[in-house]
């Protein structure tokens, strides 16, 4: 899952996007109000992190610019504004959470996932596919007794593809959702990582595999 994450206060948004990814969270960072917006009308985030107090747009600016454009990615506002008014503000303009700071690692991250939850339809915390699953709480592939821990971005690519099982993802797909759109990586990453994760689902004995459809993108498919 991508998280957008707008503050800027350096400290605060490499804090930021350490736990986030941590979490194993793809995010990307803007340090004011303005790239906020043109970030996030590209409606490709699970979560936008608002700080409220941001030079060019401030958060509610931004939140409230978003909402105008009928984009619903749910917003988490973040501030050092602990103030009742302040939250009211924060929530009346569509903001779906509020955190001041500071605040315990723990609980900003619980508050993210149970956005991430709440912005679309539900989801299991245990993915299945054919005799294999996948724990999005502990990043662990199993299959019978065999289990085996992901990595960051090999645990995000096999859960859009297990969230979308016999639905064709695209590299392009896979390079915004995962990499981001200021990452440096080459195209070629996308094949490399499908396949780690071809031979980590073969190491389980999983009966799903990953196929390839030639300019088109990959899909997960149960063996018959």
């Amino acid at each position: 899952m991508r998280i957008l994450v707008a503050d800027d206060e350096a400290e605060m948004t490499m804090v930021l996007e350490a736990l986030l990814k941590r979490a194993h969270y793809s995010v990307d960072v803007v340090h004011n109000g303005q790239d906020a917006v043109d970030y996030g009308l590209a409606e490709n985030y699970d979560c936008i992190v608002l700080d409220i107090m941001m030079p060019k747009l401030d958060g509610i600016q931004a939140l409230r610019a978003l909402r105008a454009k009928n984009v619903s990615t749910p917003v988490l506002l973040l501030t050092a504004k602990g103030q009742v008014e302040d939250r009211v503000a924060g929530l009346d303009s569509g903001a779906d959470d509020y955190l001041p700071k500071p605040f315990d690692n723990r609980e900003l991250i619980a508050r993210v996932q149970a956005l991430t939850r709440r912005g679309g339809e539900y989801t299991p915390r245990v993915l299945s596919a054919g005799n294999t699953t996948l724990d999005c709480a502990t990043f662990e592939l199993q299959c019978g007794s065999a289990c085996i821990r992901l990595g960051n971005k090999e645990f995000q690519m096999l859960e859009l593809l297990m969230r979308q099982t016999g639905r064709l993802i695209s590299t392009e797909q896979f390079m915004e959702r995962v990499w981001g759109y200021d990452s440096d990586a080459e195209i070629n990453v996308v094949w490399a990582y499908i396949s780690y994760l071809r031979r980590k689902l073969e190491a389980v004995g999983a009966n799903v595999r990953i196929t390839a459809r030639r300019g088109q993108g990959y899909l997960l498919e149960e063996d018959l």
